[in-house]
C-alpha cells in the first residue's frame, strides 16, 4: 500500500477516496499543523478526518505544561467532528514534520476504533512517502462497543 497512486486509492463505503480528496485531506493536515500549540516537545502535527457525509475536519496537537493533558492531533480532529454530530469516520491523515512517518498513539487509536474501525490511516511527512493502513490494522483485538454488548 505504500506509494499506492491509483486514481481511486480505495473505496469507502459510498465515497470513493480520489487522489484528488487525498490531496485535500493532506493539504488539510499540514495547513492543521500550523495551528499546533507545542511549545514543549515543538513538534507540529495536523490531521484531518473524513467522514461517512463527505465532510473534513482538521486538528492539531495542543499540549499542555502538565504533559497528561495533551490532546493529539487525531482525537482533536475527530472530536471536532463528532461535536458537530459526524461520528462515522472514513478516513484520517496523519501529517508529521519529519522524513520518518509516524502513526497515532494508542490512545488515538482507541479513539479511533470507537469512531472508525475500518476507516483509513494515511501517514505523511515532509518527503513524498506515504503509508496507508486500516484502523483495525492499528490496534488488533481491540476493546470496543461490541465488548459493551453495543
Amino acid at each position: 500500500m505504500e506509494n499506492e497512486k491509483p486514481e481511486r486509492a480505495r473505496s469507502l463505503k459510498s465515497l470513493e477516496l480520489t487522489q484528488e480528496l487525498l490531496s485535500k485531506l493532506k493539504d488539510t493536515a499540514r495547513s492543521a499543523s500550523r495551528s499546533s500549540y507545542s511549545p514543549y516537545s515543538n513538534f507540529k502535527v495536523g490531521a484531518a478526518v473524513l467522514t461517512s457525509k463527505g465532510k473534513i475536519y482538521s486538528g492539531c496537537n495542543i499540549e499542555n505544561a502538565s504533559y497528561g493533558l495533551t490532546n493529539c492531533a487525531e482525537r482533536t480532529a475527530i472530536f471536532k467532528a463528532v461535536s458537530e454530530g459526524e461520528s462515522d469516520i472514513l478516513a484520517v491523515v496523519v501529517y508529521t514534520p519529519t522524513e520518518n512517518l509516524s502513526f497515532p498513539c494508542g490512545a488515538c487509536r482507541q479513539v479511533l476504533n470507537e469512531f472508525g474501525p475500518d476507516c483509513l490511516v494515511v501517514s505523511i511527512g515532509n518527503g513524498e512517502r506515504e503509508e496507508i493502513k486500516y484502523a483495525r490494522e492499528l490496534l488488533p483485538d481491540s476493546f470496543g462497543p461490541k465488548d459493551l454488548g453495543k
